[in-house]
């Protein structure tokens, strides 16, 4: 997640904290909860317990 944040400033300078944050707020609301899910989910861990759970 946050790799993904931090590349969405890359190049970007604040001159202030406030600016970082509205910055950092215009950049998580523009994620969708497709994109949400990919960058948070840990697919191996889910497919780790399936299998386990069929045997």
């Amino acid at each position: 997640m946050w790799q993904f944040i931090k590349q969405q400033f890359k190049g970007e300078v604040f001159l202030t904290l406030k600016e970082l944050r509205e910055r950092l707020d215009q950049v998580l609301q523009q994620i969708t909860p497709e994109e949400m899910s990919s960058l948070s989910s840990y697919t191996f861990i889910l497919e780790a317990l399936f299998y386990a759970a069929s045997y």
